[in-house]
């Protein structure tokens, strides 16, 4: 008679089969779970570490904004807007230094920290293309966001002439001349040139740095009253105590063209054009080409010391 031990038997066989399976998959789990030596870490990190620049010219804006997509973003006008305000208040300042001179540096520091933080929440507070210009080539805005942040702060800078002056002719024959920067017509333009260019790279080095303490509004913005402090003061003395300009500087391309600083009469059209280009050349396109070198120099020495590595 048969029994049904056999039967059993194989299941037993199964049980064992599976069970040793079982114990082989667990120690090579075991194996491949098994800690990572100091040695070994220490290499894979060496073999992640990316170079010192890599990265170095990739985007810093969103992806996502552009000529297609920036106009359907409410944020996109607040921020023009807030340029304008803001330029319009930073011209008047300038403006009002240029009448009564830097007497009082203090007061000059505490009016751009309350104007930076003032606009600072809407639009990062360019308000000088010189700084636009720089964040566009290290690629912190959009080419489209700087133009119209340009735009706006041309528009912002012709706002505040438009109050300042208008007050001026309110006082009549008695009201201080506004002064014109026309010192490059008198054979000065190298002179006045250099002091521009170097100026637009010293703020836009100190913007730059203070862009890294974006968190603390405060911060940033006494970095940044810091360094229009310090070209102020620098420029005051070269131009004034050694080349007696009679502090012919401005730097803010958009405040410099409400200075009258195109000529308005010449010989012929050829001296005329000839005394734009100069113009333009002195106080708007190497101001921003010494912004964009601030920018570059900010963010390879930052690249240097490990900062961004």
């Amino acid at each position: 008679m048969a029994t049904k031990k056999p039967k059993s038997t194989a299941k037993s066989k199964t049980t064992k089969s599976t069970k040793s399976k079982a114990a082989s998959t667990t120690t090579v789990k075991s194996v491949s779970e098994a800690p990572v030596t100091k040695s070994e870490a220490i290499t894979s990190k060496s073999e992640e570490k990316k170079p010192i620049f890599a990265g170095f010219f990739s985007k810093k804006y969103e992806e996502n904004e552009g000529i297609l997509t920036i106009f359907k973003n409410h944020k996109f006008y607040g921020a023009l807007l807030g340029e304008i305000i803001g330029t319009a208040l930073v011209t008047l300042l300038l403006f009002s230094l240029s009448l009564i001179g830097l007497h009082n540096m203090a007061a000059y520091a505490f009016a751009v920290v309350a104007i930076f933080i003032g606009i600072y929440a809407f639009s990062g507070a360019c308000l000088n293309p010189i700084i636009t210009a720089g964040m566009m080539a290290t690629r912190r805005l959009s080419v489209i966001r700087g133009v119209m942040y340009i735009i706006a702060e041309i528009i912002g800078a012709w706002l505040g002439w438009l109050i300042f002056n208008s007050f001026h002719l309110a006082g009549g024959d008695e009201a201080y001349a506004i002064p014109t920067m026309s010192q490059i017509a008198d054979g000065k333009f190298w002179v006045v040139a250099m002091i521009e260019f170097m100026a637009a790279i010293i703020i836009a080095f100190f913007y730059a740095r203070a862009v890294k303490y974006k968190r603390s509004v405060f911060t940033f913005a006494a970095i940044v009253a810091g360094g229009f402090a310090l070209v102020m003061v620098i420029s005051y003395v070269i131009s004034a105590a050694f080349l007696s300009l009679n502090s012919n500087f401005i730097v803010n391309p958009a405040v410099a063209l409400m200075f009258q600083i195109f000529p308005t009469s010449g010989e012929n059209f050829g001296e005329i054009f000839g005394g734009i280009c100069q113009a333009l050349s002195v106080y708007a396109f190497l101001p921003m080409i010494g912004g964009v070198i601030g920018f570059y120099l900010s963010d390879f020495n930052a690249r240097l010391s490990g900062e961004e590595a």
